[in-house]
């Protein structure tokens, strides 16, 4: 969507904050033990406290509140009884919506002991991310978003999951413009509009370039198996440049 009114701009800024804190929530309840489907239910509590719905469910009939994807599973994993070990990597996605606006947003969280090249991982998923949003604006080119992160996925000796791209969001889960590359892409020619609502959200890799589907209609792995994070905000395109809609507390 494109963002037209004040009206529109803080509801997004409600089911923003909403999504974040429930980030949040879940990140911290992460221990050893529980099975992803307990910590599936401290998001439904957390969302639907907040009077938003729990989007996967509801769009899509995805048999969670939220996307829970462990080690091998790189996305779109479902909540059940696996259990969360030392050393696992969680990758929690949380979209949700409000009042008909969409926001959507997600992390990976190691789970202490972590090893140096996880915890470096983890970092340097964020700061890919970070070099994606720096490009968003109005105006600006969205080649712009994927050329960065791929210059610094080059540089710091990582790969990017290739089929699994940004994508439009506000009101609906994915809209227009979809399939907005995280890596570069010669054939993209799209401008940013002033008030254009966007994700960039990187898979950043130990070895994938791609995501392959597992033995539910869900769940996505990494090809070929290799640690990956992923890290997403929703995000409103400028003349200023990127407002961050997802950040905890604001």
């Amino acid at each position: 969507m494109t963002v037209s009114s004040d009206d529109d701009l803080a509801a997004l800024k409600r089911i923003g904050r909403i999504v974040a804190d429930a980030l949040e929530a879940m990140g911290r309840a992460i221990e050893p033990g529980m099975t992803t489907l307990e910590l599936d239910g401290i998001g439904r509590l957390f969302l639907e406290a907040a009077g938003a719905r729990p989007a996967p469910e509801a769009v899509y009939g995805f048999p969670g509140a939220t996307c829970i994807s462990v080690n091998e599973e790189i996305a779109h994993g479902i909540p059940g009884e696996r259990r969360i070990g030392p050393g696992d990597l969680v990758n929690i996605d949380v979209s949700a919506e409000k009042h008909g606006y969409f926001a959507d947003t997600g992390a990976s969280f190691a789970v202490p002991p972590v090893t140096r090249a996880v915890e470096r991982l983890c970092k340097d998923g964020r700061r890919a991310m970070w070099s994606g949003l720096r490009q968003v604006g109005a105006g600006k080119p969205l080649a712009g978003i994927g050329q960065a992160v791929g210059s610094f996925a080059k540089k710091n000796g990582y790969t990017l999951v290739r089929n699994l791209a940004s994508h439009g969001v506000g009101r609906s889960l994915h809209e227009e413009p979809t399939e907005i590359a995280t890596w570069p892409n010669a054939s993209e020619r799209r401008i940013m509009a002033d008030g254009l609502v966007l994700t960039v959200e990187p898979f950043l890799s130990l070895g994938a370039d791609f995501a392959e589907d597992g033995d539910d209609p869900w769940t996505l792995y990494s090809r070929p198996r290799a640690l990956t994070v992923q890290y997403e905000h929703t995000v409103v395109a400028t003349r200023n440049g990127p407002l961050i809609l997802t950040m905890p507390g604001q």
